[in-house]
């Protein structure tokens, strides 16, 4: 047990409430669940809740298409959600819902605390209208052609094909993706946060080791932009909060969600005596608090989320820890291929300490992204937690129970060894600590060989045929049993019913200074599997699954809700993914939008665009525009500058040293950014589904595409 014990709030992102939990976002839950198992495994007060992120325009549409209201849908929702965590072993104290009393009084407070300080203003915005539906669009909510290169049905704020950012208005032929109808521009007064006010305070505070060093750097881009006041008010109709004093506006949904780590905790609070909320909340609080979210919404939570919290005399967060997304067998996760896997689904077919051990054993502390080989996941589960670990009871425990009556040898037989590897838990519980989860079961699984190797060097088969050796025999195995428990001690945090199965066996209680004691002369019980191997038939009976099992979007209801009159990325209109954790819940992989056949063209129209293959030598992102990577291309006589609206499809890394091709002819373009030299060519309706096409090996820089 630490010195003394430290008092402990973690939450998690917020999964949005109109779709269910894929694994992609199990990533963010099963690291922040590792992370406090260990805290009270080490005896620390460590408190975990989350909610349902249960407002805004999707959600209100999603459950009009679904002929229920929207607190039917959601209440329905945050049950699944809660079954689906529960499968998983996240070991929430409280799971509650953003459409709550507590999150209503929380929010309410917040704003009128910022108004009354004076960092709320209002001014008028034209924004489009729809009609028929009477309301205002968000700009995903309307699509048309783009204004720069004319593709057809593109979003209000970007063109996937060219990369052009714009104001939905300058959309041509413009059309709401809810009704259809053609919008109307119109006024509305908005309400205004005052985030410039906070400059100084969040320089200091996103350098202050609250945040990973790669999120502080990317900070910094926003800072040299000019911070920008943030749009937090929608009109009606919408599913939120109403806005005090403001009949008919709404708190948009970003507003509130962050807002639902504490009236999670509040609820909690609520229901046990010896709680207090403001002990964690207040600004001269000891306690800690940290946040495990996505990348994706790393500027809600680092500038907007402290910024709302010091102006209303809260205090900040300890840290705000982002993880990276996940690609499931080297790309993204895929309907077709059937690796877009709902939590549910794998469920249905495999073991989910698993999919907790291998998360464990690729995290890190830092924001990368984290592959899911199905092939790799099943021969490293097999070898190190069924060919390493339970090897070492399996091999062991039979004697003990056959010969020496279930007791352990009253003697330890290699003293050395065994406090060496009770040595270890200072340097596992650093890496616990620092969220280096891969570096912790690197050693432990080092520990695991060495304990093997222990056990076949000794050979108590060997041994046992000797009655002249019996005592060597109870305390080879006895070793055994000690090297195992600790062993399963370190890695209580990321396989808990594996751990608890192993507690039983040993009729003992983890604790992480259970460690330094041993079980000399105690009794254990009769052994039996701990752990089966990972049927590969199951893997694939799953992937046959998740083709048809995966839920079907919803053009409208299902898309995210972006910052409202956001022209093109800047410090006030963040991603745009604005409701949800990585890769959204209310966004499973698109079904193909067919579009109509453009008009005939002649050949000799054709032959007048010069396609050729391009190695891409060089791919970077482009600060200060959040969709583009710039791309250098090599097309065999020289090279070409494009700039290419698909950084949410692929990182640069994904991409250099790719072929692809790319329209050589395209009379140059002057963008903001730079000029843009040509035009990649890629697949799919948009978002993260992007695919820019690759030749077949054997095609060479410059060739000409026929």
């Amino acid at each position: 047990m630490t010195a003394k014990q430290r008092r402990i709030l973690v939450t998690n992102a917020l999964p949005y409430a109109n779709g269910p939990i894929h694994i992609g976002h199990m990533l963010g839950y099963i690291q922040a669940d590792i992370w406090v198992r260990f805290q009270r495994l080490r005896g620390n007060e460590c408190h975990f809740v989350c909610a349902d992120d249960a407002h805004g325009t999707p959600i209100m549409l999603k459950a009009q298409q679904l002929g229920i209201t929207p607190e039917a849908m959601i209440d329905e929702m945050n049950s699944e959600h809660q079954r689906d965590f529960a499968d998983f072993s996240v070991s929430f104290d409280n799971y509650h819902s953003t459409h709550s009393p507590e999150n209503k009084e929380l929010a309410t407070l917040i704003y009128t605390r910022l108004r009354d300080k004076g960092y709320i203003h209002t001014r008028v915005i034209e924004q489009l209208y729809d009609p028929e539906r009477d309301m205002f669009l968000p700009d995903r909510f309307v699509k048309g052609d783009c204004p720069s290169c004319g593709a057809l049905d593109q979003y209000g704020d970007n063109c996937d094909v060219c990369g052009a950012t714009y104001s939905p208005t300058e959309l041509k032929n413009p059309r709401s993706a809810v009704s259809g109808a053609t919008p109307e521009l119109r006024e509305s007064e908005h309400y205004f946060f005052d985030l410039p006010a906070f400059g100084d305070m969040l320089k200091a505070w996103t350098r202050s080791g609250s945040l990973q060093p790669e999120m502080a750097n990317k900070l910094n881009e926003w800072f040299e932009q000019g911070l920008q006041q943030w749009d937090i008010s929608r009109d009606k109709p919408y599913f939120g909060f109403e806005i005090p004093d403001a009949p008919g506006k709404y708190f948009y949904v970003w507003l509130d969600a962050p807002i639902g780590y504490m009236s999670s905790f509040k609820n909690y609070c609520e229901r046990r005596s010896d709680l207090v909320f403001e002990d964690f909340w207040k600004t001269d609080s000891d306690a800690e608090v940290y946040h495990f979210i996505g990348k994706d919404i790393i500027y809600f939570h680092s500038l907007f989320w402290p910024a709302m919290l010091k102006g209303a005399d809260f205090r900040q967060p300890t840290n705000v820890w982002a993880h990276g997304f996940i690609t499931v067998n080297g790309t993204k996760m895929s309907k077709s291929k059937g690796t877009f896997i709902m939590a549910r689904t794998y469920l249905d077919h495999l073991d989910p300490e698993y999919l907790r051990y291998y998360f464990a054993a690729k995290l890190t502390s830092r924001i990368d992204d984290l592959d899911l080989n199905l092939t790799d996941f099943a021969q490293r589960v097999n070898a190190d937690l069924v060919g390493k670990v339970v090897n070492i009871a399996s091999r062991c425990a039979g004697f003990i129970s056959k010969k020496f009556h279930g007791k352990l040898s009253e003697h330890i037989a290699e003293p050395a060894m065994l406090k060496e590897f009770q040595q270890a838990a200072d340097s596992l519980a650093e890496a616990y600590e620092q969220r280096e989860f891969s570096r912790a079961m690197r050693d432990i699984m080092k520990l695991a060989d060495r304990a093997n190797e222990y056990i076949a060097v000794k050979e108590p088969w060997q041994l046992a045929k000797d009655e002249n050796k019996a005592q060597e025999v109870h305390d080879v195995c006895s070793m055994g049993i000690h090297l195992f428990r600790l062993i399963m001690i370190y890695l209580t945090p990321v396989v808990p019913h594996l751990a608890a199965s192993a507690q039983a066996f040993l009729n003992d209680e983890f604790r992480w200074d259970s460690a330094q004691s041993t079980l000399t002369g105690h009794a254990i019980n009769k052994f039996k599997p701990l752990m089966q191997r990972v049927p590969t038939e199951k893997i694939d009976a799953m992937l046959d699954a998740s083709k048809t099992n995966t839920p079907a979007p919803d053009a409208a209801a299902n898309s995210p809700e972006p910052s409202a009159n956001s022209p093109e990325p800047s410090a006030n209109s963040p991603e745009p993914s604005a409701n949800s954790p990585e890769p959204s819940v209310n966004s499973p992989e698109p079904q193909a939008e067919y579009e109509p056949l453009a008009a005939e063209i002649t050949f000799d129209d054709f032959a007048k665009v010069d396609l050729r293959v391009a190695k891409i030598v060089n791919a970077e992102a482009v600060e200060g525009a959040d969709k583009l990577l710039k791309l250098t291309l090599d097309i065999g006589t020289e090279t070409r500058q494009v700039f290419a609206g698909i950084k949410s499809a692929y990182s640069p890394e994904q991409l250099i040293g790719q072929l692809t091709v790319m329209v050589a002819n395209l009379q140059p373009r002057k963008m903001r950014f730079g000029l843009s030299e040509g035009m990649v060519l890629a697949a799919g309706p948009g978002g993260k589904d992007i695919y820019i096409l690759n030749p077949h090996d054997g095609a060479q820089p410059g060739q000409r595409v026929m």
